[in-house]
């Protein structure tokens, strides 16, 4: 007989017990019995609460800084002719009424003749009603021509008053020239001009483009399978690349019903505040459209989840002597807030900073 075989059953026992207790101790969240946080290490950390919140969802979209197109006027020549002076350049800034530029005009200068023309006819129009009325008291002018010398006077008068309204509109000096002023206070954002360029009617449009910058559009580009995802109202978080670090906040206030026949991509409009004139036109822009669905989850700040070994983990905070280490499942993070599936209840207390110099204290 085997000496040993009386010992087999117990050792064989204690072993499945050693194997039983085993998954049990690793999935119990880990606590340090005498650990303990020091009141130096109390005041730096900051706690925060689980709560149960509507889910948000994110949708990132690309598109480019634009003009808001309400604030923004083109500036057309009157007639044609020769500019004599330029006074701004393209990325001026420029005050409402300010000149832009000075242009001589034969076209002008035709209408001022026309225009001391119709004075000098006033003025004989006028001495004809004159003479013809004193001719009628004594007898020698019949009430006819009397009634003809008020209408030449009148039709005088007409293209007095219509040749000074021309000149009021056109803004003209004395010397033929005629300027071109700003119709708003902005930024020249167009020009389509030199010195000394001749030009009429039929071989120009606009001359300049005046653009208030004080708030920009964003026009981004939506992907078909993508469309009910953004409604107008929705909140929208803007970067650049001029401005990584930089966070600009909007709405979508307009979304074009409509997809490019090419792309397929239908186009929302975002409305951006400027100050400072940071966001210029034409920069590429990314747009984070946020908005909130219809069901609920536990929240936590998504800068105190703490992933380690392919897991995540929460530090959750009871006292300065008890604090575990919580195995959670993410659903998903949006911005800064991650949404919990499991390990996790409603109103528990985490450590939201410095949460990982704790988490090594206990985990080492």
């Amino acid at each position: 007989m085997n000496r040993f075989a009386p010992l087999l059953p117990v050792a064989l026992g204690l072993l499945l017990a050693g194997c039983s207790t085993t998954p049990e101790a690793d999935t119990k969240p880990k606590a340090d019995a005498g650990f303990s946080l020091s009141d130096q290490m109390m005041s730096e950390l900051k706690l925060d609460t689980v709560r149960n919140e509507p889910i948000r969802n994110e949708l990132t979209l690309s598109g480019q800084i634009a003009t808001n197109g309400d604030k923004t006027v083109q500036v057309y020549p009157l007639v044609g002719g020769v500019v004599e002076q330029l006074t701004v350049e393209l990325g001026d800034h420029v005050t409402k009424g300010q000149v832009l530029a000075v242009i001589r005009s034969g076209e002008i200068a035709d209408l001022q003749n026309q225009s001391s023309s119709a004075g000098t006819d006033l003025a004989i129009a006028q001495k004809n009603l004159s003479v013809l009325e004193d001719q009628y008291k004594a007898g020698l002018a019949s009430e006819r021509d009397v009634s003809l010398a008020r209408q030449e006077l009148r039709k005088a008068q007409g293209n007095v008053g219509k040749s000074r309204k021309q000149l009021a509109i056109y803004g003209v000096s004395a010397d033929g020239t005629y300027t071109l002023r700003a119709p708003i206070s902005g930024f020249i954002t167009e020009k389509n001009v030199t010195d000394h360029m001749q030009f009429n009617d039929d071989n120009v449009g606009s001359l300049f483009t005046v653009s208030n910058l004080d708030d920009v559009w964003i026009m981004a580009n939506v992907f078909e399978a993508d469309i009910a995802k953004v409604k107008e109202g929705y909140a929208a978080d803007v970067t650049t690349l001029a401005y990584p670090d930089q966070h600009f906040t909007g709405r979508i206030d307009k979304v074009f019903n409509v997809l490019d026949p090419q792309s397929k991509a239908m186009r929302v409009r975002v409305r951006l505040e400027n100050p400072g004139y940071q966001l210029k036109p034409e920069m590429y822009a990314q747009i984070k459209v946020r908005n909130t669905e219809a069901g609920r989850m536990l929240a936590v700040p998504a800068s105190c989840v703490v992933f380690d070994k392919d897991r995540n983990f929460v530090m959750v905070f009871k006292d300065r002597n008890h604090i575990e280490t919580r195995e959670v499942e993410i659903a998903k993070t949006v911005g800064d807030v991650s949404y919990v599936q499991t390990g996790l209840h409603d109103g528990e207390r985490i450590i939201a900073q410095n949460q990982l110099l704790v988490y090594d204290e206990l985990n080492d």
